[in-house]
């Protein structure tokens, strides 16, 4: 064998061998990631729908309300835990892990807006029964923006919280983005890539900056939810955020939020970045949007402030 052949075999070893640790502390990262069980599956409430099952619960009596959580690494209706018992008490209340999040099943597919439009519709059709309210958090506004426009009868009143700006929503996929996506979705160095960028460290920094007006109240517990889910399901949990960060999940709602006639509240967080600049562009394109302001809060006035958050739910709904 010449020094040429022995060359290659000795990269190819040093190859393999590197890929398979790489692959052996991608499942310990996302084993011990899910040690704490954040994540309660006791309520075992599955909707079984075309592109996998779909976690939820289903608590209270009452006029519908269906919960819709943020985008954000680790999103989950784990959001939501601070004010769904109390909005039960009025309610039927119905909280679920979108696709490829929290609970619900996460198929290693390309997610994009309409995914999720028509993941809502079919729950509210098969799973609710009838018209429904809606509170949205973050960038799932959205998607219960087109979803409203496209099957208005499904829909009673909406409530957004901190929505994304519509100039954030009309960017569209380039040739950067795409190449980002696919770097992303390389089987097992892909996954420590994605690894890397929700480790707890980044979560806490994600919480500490974005999330809460005052970064020493953050709820540890809250986090640590978040951590849980950003890596329950294993290497399949990166696709989502993929198609997020590529921008696969954007779509201009402007013409569907123009065209709405039901009534749309908006909750923004005080500190919000750039909360009244996204709240004046959701105005101009629909003068009957009313918004509230809550004291305080940044991106998680519901988890932040949630007396005050539910005083705003009974208000509006």
């Amino acid at each position: 064998m010449n020094k040429h052949s022995k060359r290659l075999l000795t990269l190819a070893a040093l190859a393999t061998t590197t890929t398979a640790t790489i692959h052996i502390i991608n499942k310990v990262i996302a084993a011990s990631a899910c040690l704490k069980e954040m994540l309660d599956t006791d309520v075992r409430n599955y909707y079984h729908w075309r592109f996998g099952d779909i976690y939820y619960t289903k608590k209270g009596k009452g006029s519908p309300i269906l919960l819709i959580h943020d985008m954000l690494p680790g999103g989950s209706g784990y959001e939501w835990t601070r004010i769904e018992d109390e909005l039960s008490l009025e309610h039927t209340v119905y909280n679920l892990d979108l696709p490829g999040c929290g609970r619900s099943e996460k198929p290693g597919m390309t997610y994009t807006n309409f995914v999720y439009v028509q993941m809502i519709s079919d729950f509210i059709k098969k799973i609710i029964g009838q018209k429904t309210d809606v509170i949205a958090s973050g960038f799932s506004g959205s998607f219960v923006t087109m979803a409203c426009h496209n099957e208005k009868e499904l829909f009673n009143k909406i409530m957004l919280v901190n929505p994304p700006s519509l100039t954030q929503l009309k960017q569209m996929p380039n040739r950067k983005d795409r190449l980002l996506k696919a770097a992303l979705e390389i089987p097992i160095f892909g996954t420590l890539v994605y690894h890397m960028i929700v480790s707890r460290a980044n979560i806490n920094n994600l919480f500490i900056e974005k999330m809460y007006y005052n970064p020493f109240h953050v709820d540890n517990q809250m986090a640590d939810a978040y951590y849980e889910a950003a890596h329950k399901g294993g290497y399949y949990t990166r696709f989502l955020y993929s198609s997020l960060a590529a921008k696969y999940i954007n779509i201009n709602i402007c013409h569907a939020l123009k065209a709405l006639d039901n009534s749309i509240y908006i909750v923004e967080g005080e500190t919000e970045p750039n909360g009244k600049a996204v709240t004046d562009d959701y105005c101009a394109s629909n003068p009957a949007i009313e918004v509230s302001v809550l004291k305080e809060t940044k991106h998680l006035p519901h988890v932040e402030a949630p007396e005050a958050f539910l005083e705003q739910v009974k208000i509006f709904f």
